[in-house]
């Protein structure tokens, strides 16, 4: 696949692997050790705190010395971008990003398959990783009474979360939109507030699949609470 891109292109010197779509729902480690960080011993000690095991997976070492990492996520949940989130020098490349692929070559070096990996698909994300891939939801506000003026109350709520998600900055847009139809979907608004917030995303730059994919898992974990 690799041989076709670069055969449809050959001006170019590296191309991007897209995150959290379909069938893989790539999910990105982005381990750095520029300034002195050592991300990899970081990952351990959360392994080892959280008790989960790292994975032997397809690994990309980046020029700079770092590795990227491949996992394979689940299909119902979406996985945002982070940087440091997880620990020191580890970014976490979700829905809306994407990683550098082997074969690459920038102004600093190329990027290339570790030893071992070009045999190894991506793992599965460890059961105990993936909650910590994505930031934990604020309480959901308490239930607005139903009196004559519960309507009212639920297009300003509506219109707060549409808002909230309009005002999404890089790097906060799948978070903020997740956020956002989470507490829309609890409070029994989710289909009537979807296309607004669809379309608030969008304005954000996200792309109508990317939101639609976020809503889609943001009633998924609605409907398991």
């Amino acid at each position: 696949y690799k041989r076709q891109l670069f055969a449809a292109a050959p001006w170019a010197t590296g191309y991007g692997i897209a995150c959290g779509r379909p069938p893989l729902h790539l999910v990105g480690l982005d381990l750095d050790v520029k300034n002195g960080i050592d991300s990899l011993s970081a990952l351990e000690h959360l392994a080892e705190e959280r008790e989960f095991a790292i994975p032997r997976t397809t690994t990309v070492l980046t020029p700079s010395g770092g590795r990227h990492l491949w996992l394979r996520g689940p299909s119902d949940t979406t996985v945002p971008n982070s940087a440091g989130r997880l620990g020191p020098g580890i970014d976490v490349r979700g829905l809306g990003g994407y990683l550098v692929g082997p074969g690459s070559v920038t102004v600093r070096g190329a990027y290339r398959l570790a030893p071992g990996s070009q045999s190894r698909a991506p793992a599965p994300v460890p059961a105990r990783l993936l909650p910590l891939l994505s930031p934990p939801l604020p309480p959901a506000p308490p239930p607005h009474r139903q009196d004559g003026n519960g309507g009212a109350n639920g297009r300003a709520q509506g219109a707060a979360l549409v808002h909230f998600v309009r005002g999404a900055g890089v790097g906060q847009r799948n978070a903020r939109l997740f956020w956002a139809a989470c507490r829309a979907y609890e409070t029994g608004h989710g289909p009537q507030l979807a296309g607004a917030l669809v379309e608030a995303a969008v304005a954000t730059g996200l792309s109508e699949h990317e939101a639609r994919a976020t809503l889609a898992s943001a009633s998924h974990r609605s409907a398991r609470l």
